[in-house]
């Protein structure tokens, strides 16, 4: 009596694990290289930023280098910081408003022209910033408000690619039947989307968040065009003047460095915050 053998376990082969493993390896090295340089040039003195190792520790000056940045020019790095945080965080809060309304009324309401607004903003998604910084400087110029804090705010309050990402989130997440509940029990328009319809698509709206943050700290061009008072300058706008004097200021380039480095930080802490309500997001997702 014959027995057939018992058929044997498939596994797979570990190279293709390990070539995914080592280009992942690689790629961090190359985004965190600069990072660890910036860190490792804001500890150096003057002397040693140049005649030492520039990606190892020489002597520690870092509490010396951050009194310095932070008292230079009367202290107007921390003007500049808080005046990121308020382009920045106070921008991106009121882009995700509006982007998430937008989104989801692009994506649960039928109404006439719905798929040519759409459209539009699919448009805006492929329009570069530097490019509408030039006529909208024309435009704030005409109503006399270049120079002020709403010249750089108000255009960071717009986020074609935050609307197209609410719509797409809302139409695959935020249920019809649920939407029709809360109506039957008697809530309006308004309370539905945001006492149900903003639980469901926290994930797209934290992302929508993140990426206009980002972008409206690193922004540098709208407010090189439209500030000239000093201490309206974003952080970015202010270290990159800071830059164009090292020549003539050379303990300037040392400030830079450290003031790239705290520049950095608040980015890292917002995502490190947020990081949480994506995997919050997920997890809720997958229990459905």
């Amino acid at each position: 009596m014959s027995t057939t053998p018992a058929p044997t376990a498939y596994r797979p082969s570990p190279i293709p694990r390990v070539a995914v493993t080592l280009v992942l390896a690689v790629f961090t090295l190359y985004f965190l290289t600069p990072i660890w340089w910036l860190l490792v040039a804001s500890t150096k003195s003057r002397g040693d930023l140049t005649s030492t190792n520039p990606l190892w520790f020489s002597d520690l000056n870092l509490v010396e280098n951050l009194q310095g940045v932070f008292s230079y020019g009367d202290g107007i790095l921390p003007r500049w910081l808080l005046n990121s945080v308020l382009y920045a965080g106070l921008g991106a809060l009121v882009a995700t408003v509006l982007a998430g309304m937008c989104g989801y009324a692009l994506a649960k309401y039928h109404f006439p022209g719905r798929e040519v607004l759409f459209n539009v903003v699919l448009g805006g998604v492929l329009v570069p910033a530097t490019a509408l910084a030039l006529p909208l400087f024309l435009i704030f110029a005409q109503v006399g408000m270049t120079n002020t804090f709403w010249s750089v705010f108000l255009p960071s309050i717009v986020s074609p690619f935050g609307v197209y990402l609410a719509r797409i989130y809302a139409a695959s997440s935020v249920p019809d039947e649920l939407l029709e509940a809360a109506r039957l029990d008697g809530a309006g328009e308004v309370r539905t989307f945001f006492s149900v319809s903003v639980r469901l698509m926290v994930p797209a709206l934290v992302t929508v968040f993140l990426f206009q943050f980002v972008s409206i700290w690193n922004n540098f061009f709208l407010p090189l065009i439209m500030l000239r008072d000093e201490r309206l300058f974003p952080v970015t706008l202010g270290l990159y003047n800071w830059n164009t004097v090292v020549n003539q200021v050379p303990e300037l380039r040392l400030y830079v460095l450290t003031g790239s480095l705290v520049s950095i930080v608040p980015l890292i802490i917002v995502f490190l915050f947020l990081q949480r309500f994506w995997q919050t997001g997920l997890g809720t997702g997958s229990l459905k």
